[in-house]
Protein backbone atom coordinates (compact mmCIF):
# COMPACT_ATOMS: atom_id res chain seq x y z
CA UNK A 1 0.00 0.00 0.00
CA UNK A 2 1.03 3.63 -0.91
CA UNK A 3 3.18 5.08 2.02
CA UNK A 4 1.66 8.47 2.20
CA UNK A 5 -1.73 6.69 3.39
CA UNK A 6 -2.84 7.70 6.92
CA UNK A 7 -5.59 6.50 8.65
CA UNK A 8 -6.59 7.22 12.36
CA UNK A 9 -8.37 4.90 14.20
CA UNK A 10 -11.28 5.83 15.96
CA UNK A 11 -12.34 4.56 19.08
CA UNK A 12 -13.86 7.74 21.08
CA UNK A 13 -17.54 9.08 20.77
CA UNK A 14 -16.04 12.51 19.72
CA UNK A 15 -13.65 11.35 17.46
CA UNK A 16 -16.71 9.22 15.68
CA UNK A 17 -18.48 12.69 15.89
CA UNK A 18 -15.88 14.50 14.28
CA UNK A 19 -15.18 12.12 11.16
CA UNK A 20 -18.93 11.39 10.48
CA UNK A 21 -19.21 15.33 10.31
CA UNK A 22 -16.77 16.20 7.98
CA UNK A 23 -18.04 12.93 5.54
CA UNK A 24 -21.32 14.35 5.40
CA UNK A 25 -19.65 17.47 3.95
CA UNK A 26 -18.61 15.36 0.58
CA UNK A 27 -20.53 13.96 -2.20
CA UNK A 28 -19.45 10.55 -1.85
CA UNK A 29 -17.86 8.14 0.71
CA UNK A 30 -16.37 5.23 0.65
CA UNK A 31 -17.45 2.18 3.13
CA UNK A 32 -16.24 -1.42 4.23
CA UNK A 33 -16.82 -3.52 7.11
CA UNK A 34 -14.76 -6.62 8.47
CA UNK A 35 -16.20 -8.93 10.48
CA UNK A 36 -16.35 -12.56 11.72
CA UNK A 37 -18.83 -15.46 11.24
CA UNK A 38 -18.13 -18.48 12.37
CA UNK A 39 -20.94 -20.37 14.93
CA UNK A 40 -22.45 -16.97 14.86
CA UNK A 41 -26.42 -16.27 13.11
CA UNK A 42 -25.02 -12.49 13.18
CA UNK A 43 -22.05 -11.85 11.79
CA UNK A 44 -19.97 -9.94 14.41
CA UNK A 45 -18.60 -6.73 13.40
CA UNK A 46 -14.75 -6.05 14.05
CA UNK A 47 -14.10 -2.82 11.98
CA UNK A 48 -15.90 -0.15 9.52
CA UNK A 49 -13.24 1.58 7.01
CA UNK A 50 -14.35 5.51 6.10
CA UNK A 51 -12.78 6.92 4.14
CA UNK A 52 -14.21 10.41 2.43
CA UNK A 53 -11.12 11.15 0.08
CA UNK A 54 -9.36 13.17 2.45
CA UNK A 55 -9.71 11.41 5.57
CA UNK A 56 -9.60 7.50 6.20
CA UNK A 57 -11.15 6.40 9.49
CA UNK A 58 -10.69 2.69 11.15
CA UNK A 59 -13.80 2.80 13.30
CA UNK A 60 -13.76 0.41 16.05
CA UNK A 61 -16.61 -0.85 17.03
CA UNK A 62 -15.67 -3.13 20.26
CA UNK A 63 -14.13 0.02 21.89
CA UNK A 64 -17.05 1.98 20.92
CA UNK A 65 -20.33 1.59 22.45
CA UNK A 66 -22.24 4.13 20.71
CA UNK A 67 -22.21 4.48 16.96
CA UNK A 68 -24.72 6.44 16.24
CA UNK A 69 -23.23 9.54 14.59
CA UNK A 70 -22.15 6.36 11.97
CA UNK A 71 -25.89 5.27 11.88
CA UNK A 72 -26.89 8.73 10.86
CA UNK A 73 -24.14 9.33 8.35
CA UNK A 74 -25.71 5.86 6.91
CA UNK A 75 -28.94 7.49 6.55
CA UNK A 76 -28.00 10.59 5.01
CA UNK A 77 -29.30 11.04 2.03
CA UNK A 78 -27.29 14.00 0.80
CA UNK A 79 -23.95 11.57 0.79
CA UNK A 80 -23.85 8.19 -1.54
CA UNK A 81 -21.99 5.95 0.39
CA UNK A 82 -19.82 3.18 -1.94
CA UNK A 83 -19.22 -0.32 -1.39
CA UNK A 84 -17.34 -3.35 -3.19
CA UNK A 85 -19.48 -6.92 -2.92
CA UNK A 86 -21.68 -5.18 0.01
CA UNK A 87 -24.52 -8.07 0.49
CA UNK A 88 -23.07 -8.79 3.63
CA UNK A 89 -21.98 -5.52 4.38
CA UNK A 90 -25.77 -4.45 4.42
CA UNK A 91 -26.70 -7.34 6.32
CA UNK A 92 -24.09 -6.07 9.10
CA UNK A 93 -25.94 -3.06 9.13
CA UNK A 94 -29.17 -3.80 9.23
CA UNK A 95 -28.36 -6.01 12.34
CA UNK A 96 -26.35 -3.62 14.21
CA UNK A 97 -28.20 -0.08 13.17
CA UNK A 98 -31.55 -1.36 12.05
CA UNK A 99 -30.50 0.67 8.54
CA UNK A 100 -29.40 0.66 5.41
CA UNK A 101 -26.70 2.90 3.63
CA UNK A 102 -28.93 5.29 1.27
CA UNK A 103 -28.16 6.03 -1.28
CA UNK A 104 -25.60 3.14 -1.53
CA UNK A 105 -23.39 2.06 -4.63
CA UNK A 106 -21.78 -1.19 -4.78
CA UNK A 107 -18.83 -1.04 -7.38
CA UNK A 108 -19.21 -4.70 -8.20
CA UNK A 109 -22.99 -3.82 -9.51
CA UNK A 110 -21.28 -0.73 -11.45
CA UNK A 111 -18.69 -3.13 -13.27
CA UNK A 112 -21.58 -5.79 -14.13
CA UNK A 113 -23.14 -3.33 -16.13
CA UNK A 114 -19.51 -2.70 -17.89
CA UNK A 115 -19.39 -6.68 -18.69
CA UNK A 116 -17.65 -7.98 -15.98
CA UNK A 117 -18.76 -11.38 -14.15
CA UNK A 118 -21.12 -10.88 -11.23
CA UNK A 119 -18.76 -12.55 -8.91
CA UNK A 120 -15.50 -9.79 -10.05
CA UNK A 121 -13.52 -9.27 -6.76
CA UNK A 122 -12.56 -5.79 -5.59
CA UNK A 123 -8.73 -6.56 -6.23
CA UNK A 124 -9.36 -8.04 -9.62
CA UNK A 125 -10.82 -4.63 -10.80
CA UNK A 126 -8.39 -2.80 -8.82
CA UNK A 127 -5.19 -4.52 -10.68
CA UNK A 128 -7.56 -4.15 -14.19
CA UNK A 129 -9.10 -0.01 -13.71
CA UNK A 130 -5.46 1.13 -11.58
CA UNK A 131 -3.15 -1.15 -12.07
CA UNK A 132 -2.46 -1.63 -8.32
CA UNK A 133 -1.74 -5.10 -6.82
CA UNK A 134 -3.41 -5.71 -3.51
CA UNK A 135 -2.13 -7.73 -0.46
CA UNK A 136 -4.99 -9.91 0.41
CA UNK A 137 -2.93 -12.23 2.64
CA UNK A 138 -4.50 -10.66 5.85
CA UNK A 139 -8.36 -11.74 4.10
CA UNK A 140 -8.65 -14.59 6.55
CA UNK A 141 -7.81 -11.96 10.11
CA UNK A 142 -10.25 -12.69 13.40
CA UNK A 143 -11.17 -8.43 12.99
CA UNK A 144 -12.72 -9.57 16.19
CA UNK A 145 -9.29 -10.06 18.05
CA UNK A 146 -6.87 -7.19 19.74
CA UNK A 147 -5.22 -5.58 19.35
CA UNK A 148 -5.23 -6.06 15.19
CA UNK A 149 -1.34 -5.50 14.03
CA UNK A 150 -0.27 -2.99 11.38
CA UNK A 151 -0.25 -5.52 8.36
CA UNK A 152 -3.62 -5.76 9.04
CA UNK A 153 -5.07 -2.71 10.11
CA UNK A 154 -3.43 -1.49 6.51
CA UNK A 155 -4.79 -4.07 4.67
CA UNK A 156 -8.10 -2.88 6.11
CA UNK A 157 -7.38 0.50 4.85
CA UNK A 158 -6.61 -0.23 1.35
CA UNK A 159 -10.05 -1.72 1.19
CA UNK A 160 -11.15 1.70 1.14
CA UNK A 161 -8.54 3.71 -0.37
CA UNK A 162 -8.71 2.28 -3.67
CA UNK A 163 -12.09 2.27 -3.68
CA UNK A 164 -12.63 5.90 -4.37
CA UNK A 165 -10.60 6.09 -7.74
CA UNK A 166 -12.12 3.03 -8.90
CA UNK A 167 -15.51 4.29 -8.04
CA UNK A 168 -14.43 7.60 -10.54
CA UNK A 169 -13.16 5.52 -12.90
CA UNK A 170 -16.50 2.97 -13.23
CA UNK A 171 -19.36 5.99 -12.53
CA UNK A 172 -17.36 7.99 -15.77
CA UNK A 173 -17.88 4.80 -17.72
CA UNK A 174 -21.36 3.61 -16.52
CA UNK A 175 -22.13 7.50 -17.56
CA UNK A 176 -20.91 7.14 -21.13
CA UNK A 177 -22.65 3.77 -21.42
CA UNK A 178 -25.99 5.20 -20.08
CA UNK A 179 -26.49 3.38 -17.17
CA UNK A 180 -26.30 5.68 -14.38
CA UNK A 181 -29.90 4.98 -13.80
CA UNK A 182 -29.75 1.23 -14.06
CA UNK A 183 -26.77 1.36 -11.51
CA UNK A 184 -29.36 2.85 -8.76
CA UNK A 185 -32.22 0.87 -9.29
CA UNK A 186 -30.08 -2.28 -9.26
CA UNK A 187 -28.16 -1.07 -6.01
CA UNK A 188 -32.22 0.10 -4.35
CA UNK A 189 -33.03 -3.62 -5.09
CA UNK A 190 -29.86 -5.35 -3.99
CA UNK A 191 -30.92 -2.87 -0.55
CA UNK A 192 -34.32 -4.00 -0.32
CA UNK A 193 -34.00 -7.80 -0.66
CA UNK A 194 -31.40 -7.91 2.27
CA UNK A 195 -33.50 -5.41 4.33
CA UNK A 196 -36.00 -8.63 5.15
CA UNK A 197 -36.62 -9.90 8.24
CA UNK A 198 -36.80 -13.48 7.84
CA UNK A 199 -40.13 -14.87 9.44
CA UNK A 200 -40.32 -17.82 11.47
CA UNK A 201 -43.61 -19.59 10.31
CA UNK A 202 -41.97 -19.27 7.24
CA UNK A 203 -38.65 -20.59 8.39
CA UNK A 204 -39.83 -24.48 6.92
CA UNK A 205 -39.97 -23.57 3.47
CA UNK A 206 -36.29 -23.09 3.58
CA UNK A 207 -35.40 -26.77 4.97
CA UNK A 208 -33.83 -28.88 1.98
CA UNK A 209 -36.47 -31.31 0.66
CA UNK A 210 -39.31 -30.03 2.75
CA UNK A 211 -41.35 -30.64 -0.84
CA UNK A 212 -40.93 -34.47 -0.04
CA UNK A 213 -43.71 -34.24 3.04
CA UNK A 214 -47.13 -34.18 3.29
CA UNK A 215 -49.16 -31.31 5.01
CA UNK A 216 -49.35 -33.58 8.15
CA UNK A 217 -45.67 -33.24 8.52
CA UNK A 218 -44.93 -30.17 7.19
CA UNK A 219 -47.66 -28.87 10.51
CA UNK A 220 -44.10 -30.77 12.36
CA UNK A 221 -41.58 -29.45 10.40
CA UNK A 222 -43.30 -25.56 10.54
CA UNK A 223 -43.56 -26.10 13.82
CA UNK A 224 -39.80 -26.76 14.83
CA UNK A 225 -37.77 -25.03 12.21
CA UNK A 226 -39.85 -21.70 13.41
CA UNK A 227 -38.50 -22.49 17.54
CA UNK A 228 -35.20 -23.09 15.75
CA UNK A 229 -35.28 -19.72 14.55
CA UNK A 230 -36.10 -18.01 17.14
CA UNK A 231 -33.85 -19.94 19.40
CA UNK A 232 -30.95 -19.08 16.98
CA UNK A 233 -31.53 -15.45 17.12
CA UNK A 234 -31.94 -15.70 20.51
CA UNK A 235 -28.85 -16.92 21.02
CA UNK A 236 -27.14 -15.58 18.18
CA UNK A 237 -25.82 -19.26 17.27
CA UNK A 238 -25.91 -20.13 13.85
CA UNK A 239 -29.04 -22.63 12.83
CA UNK A 240 -27.44 -25.34 12.51
CA UNK A 241 -25.66 -24.98 15.98
CA UNK A 242 -28.74 -25.09 17.37
CA UNK A 243 -30.38 -28.70 15.58
CA UNK A 244 -29.06 -30.01 12.12
CA UNK A 245 -31.64 -29.13 9.52
CA UNK A 246 -31.52 -32.88 8.50
CA UNK A 247 -32.91 -33.68 12.09
CA UNK A 248 -36.03 -31.78 12.00
CA UNK A 249 -36.27 -32.69 8.77
CA UNK A 250 -35.86 -36.57 9.66
CA UNK A 251 -38.41 -35.98 13.06
CA UNK A 252 -41.55 -34.91 10.61
CA UNK A 253 -40.96 -37.18 8.08
CA UNK A 254 -40.06 -40.40 10.29
CA UNK A 255 -42.37 -39.72 13.16
CA UNK A 256 -39.25 -39.50 15.57
CA UNK A 257 -41.02 -39.36 18.81
CA UNK A 258 -38.50 -40.66 21.13
CA UNK A 259 -34.95 -39.65 22.07
CA UNK A 260 -34.08 -43.55 21.76
CA UNK A 261 -35.05 -42.96 17.97
CA UNK A 262 -33.18 -39.54 18.13
CA UNK A 263 -30.00 -41.66 18.72
CA UNK A 264 -30.79 -44.69 16.25
CA UNK A 265 -31.36 -41.76 13.46
CA UNK A 266 -28.08 -40.31 14.07
CA UNK A 267 -28.42 -37.10 16.06
CA UNK A 268 -25.64 -35.41 18.10
CA UNK A 269 -25.33 -36.35 21.51
CA UNK A 270 -25.28 -32.66 22.38
CA UNK A 271 -28.29 -31.97 20.26
CA UNK A 272 -30.47 -34.99 22.32
CA UNK A 273 -29.28 -33.70 25.77
CA UNK A 274 -30.07 -30.11 25.17
CA UNK A 275 -32.97 -30.23 22.92
CA UNK A 276 -34.43 -33.18 22.84
CA UNK A 277 -37.67 -33.25 25.17
CA UNK A 278 -38.44 -29.98 23.80
CA UNK A 279 -37.84 -31.31 20.41
CA UNK A 280 -40.32 -34.51 21.00
CA UNK A 281 -43.10 -31.98 23.28
CA UNK A 282 -43.34 -29.31 19.66
CA UNK A 283 -43.86 -32.64 17.71
CA UNK A 284 -46.80 -33.91 20.16
CA UNK A 285 -48.07 -30.90 19.93
CA UNK A 286 -47.94 -30.35 15.82
CA UNK A 287 -49.53 -33.73 15.49
CA UNK A 288 -52.58 -32.56 16.60
CA UNK A 289 -52.67 -29.35 14.20
CA UNK A 290 -55.91 -29.63 12.49
CA UNK A 291 -56.49 -30.61 9.38
CA UNK A 292 -57.36 -27.14 8.34
CA UNK A 293 -54.47 -25.84 9.74
CA UNK A 294 -51.97 -27.81 7.99
CA UNK A 295 -49.60 -26.07 5.58
CA UNK A 296 -50.30 -26.58 2.13
CA UNK A 297 -48.23 -28.81 -0.17
CA UNK A 298 -45.03 -27.62 -1.60
CA UNK A 299 -45.45 -27.32 -5.33
CA UNK A 300 -41.97 -27.31 -7.12
CA UNK A 301 -41.39 -25.87 -10.12
CA UNK A 302 -39.20 -28.40 -11.66
CA UNK A 303 -42.05 -30.81 -11.01
CA UNK A 304 -44.17 -28.32 -13.24
CA UNK A 305 -45.37 -29.50 -16.63
CA UNK A 306 -43.19 -27.17 -19.56
CA UNK A 307 -40.69 -26.51 -16.73
CA UNK A 308 -37.31 -27.45 -18.42
CA UNK A 309 -38.91 -26.28 -21.48
CA UNK A 310 -39.89 -22.89 -20.62
CA UNK A 311 -36.63 -22.04 -18.64
CA UNK A 312 -34.73 -22.79 -21.85
CA UNK A 313 -36.49 -20.28 -23.85
CA UNK A 314 -36.05 -17.79 -20.76
CA UNK A 315 -32.88 -18.64 -20.32
CA UNK A 316 -32.63 -18.09 -24.43
CA UNK A 317 -33.96 -14.39 -24.46
CA UNK A 318 -31.90 -13.46 -21.41
CA UNK A 319 -28.81 -14.55 -23.26
CA UNK A 320 -29.84 -12.90 -26.21
CA UNK A 321 -29.71 -10.06 -24.30
CA UNK A 322 -27.11 -10.06 -22.29
CA UNK A 323 -25.24 -10.03 -25.68
CA UNK A 324 -26.47 -7.09 -27.06
CA UNK A 325 -25.58 -5.40 -24.04
CA UNK A 326 -22.64 -7.15 -24.15
CA UNK A 327 -22.86 -8.57 -20.07
CA UNK A 328 -23.05 -11.63 -18.74
CA UNK A 329 -26.01 -13.63 -18.82
CA UNK A 330 -26.47 -14.00 -15.43
CA UNK A 331 -26.74 -10.64 -14.19
CA UNK A 332 -29.60 -9.89 -16.83
CA UNK A 333 -31.57 -13.06 -15.81
CA UNK A 334 -29.79 -15.55 -12.96
CA UNK A 335 -30.98 -19.06 -12.62
CA UNK A 336 -33.22 -17.58 -9.23
CA UNK A 337 -34.38 -14.51 -11.18
CA UNK A 338 -35.91 -17.25 -14.01
CA UNK A 339 -37.30 -19.22 -11.28
CA UNK A 340 -38.97 -15.78 -9.75
CA UNK A 341 -40.80 -15.43 -13.40
CA UNK A 342 -42.12 -19.08 -13.06
CA UNK A 343 -43.50 -18.71 -9.76
CA UNK A 344 -45.43 -15.07 -10.30
CA UNK A 345 -46.71 -16.65 -14.07
CA UNK A 346 -47.64 -20.18 -12.51
CA UNK A 347 -48.14 -20.09 -9.01
CA UNK A 348 -49.29 -15.96 -8.41
CA UNK A 349 -51.32 -15.96 -11.27
CA UNK A 350 -49.37 -12.89 -12.42
CA UNK A 351 -50.13 -10.75 -9.85
CA UNK A 352 -48.64 -7.07 -10.61
CA UNK A 353 -47.82 -6.35 -7.08
CA UNK A 354 -45.29 -9.63 -7.02
CA UNK A 355 -44.03 -8.54 -10.39
CA UNK A 356 -40.06 -10.03 -11.23
CA UNK A 357 -36.82 -8.54 -11.06
CA UNK A 358 -36.41 -9.52 -15.00
CA UNK A 359 -40.18 -7.79 -16.05
CA UNK A 360 -39.43 -4.76 -13.88
CA UNK A 361 -36.53 -2.11 -13.66
CA UNK A 362 -34.27 -1.54 -16.10
CA UNK A 363 -34.73 -4.81 -17.55
CA UNK A 364 -38.20 -4.90 -18.30
CA UNK A 365 -37.41 -2.55 -21.33
CA UNK A 366 -35.27 -5.00 -22.85
CA UNK A 367 -37.53 -8.43 -21.47
CA UNK A 368 -41.05 -7.79 -20.84
CA UNK A 369 -42.54 -8.84 -24.40
CA UNK A 370 -39.96 -11.24 -24.63
CA UNK A 371 -40.82 -13.23 -21.58
CA UNK A 372 -44.63 -12.97 -21.83
CA UNK A 373 -44.31 -13.91 -24.94
CA UNK A 374 -42.85 -17.18 -23.93
CA UNK A 375 -45.07 -17.77 -20.94
CA UNK A 376 -48.06 -17.11 -23.24
CA UNK A 377 -46.99 -20.30 -25.33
Amino acid sequence: MDDSVNFDIVTELSQLERVCERARQVPAVMLDTEFVRTRTLYPRLGLIQLYDGETLSLIDPIELEDMSPLWALLTDESVVKVLHACSEDLEVFHHYAGVMPTPMVDTQIMAAFLGHGLSTGFATLVEEYLEVTLDKGEARTDWCARPLSEKQLEYAAADVYYLLPLYNLLAKRVTEKGWDEAVKQECTLMVSKRGKTPEPEKAYLDIKNAWQLRPKQLAVLQKLASWRLREAQRRDLALNFVVKELHLWKMARFNIRSLDKMADEGFDRFEIERHGSRLIRMAQEADKTPIAHYPEEIQRLVDMPGYKQAVKNIKEQTNAVAEQLGMVPEFIGSKKQIHQVLKWAWMNDRNPEKAPDILTGWRKAYLEEKVLAVLDK
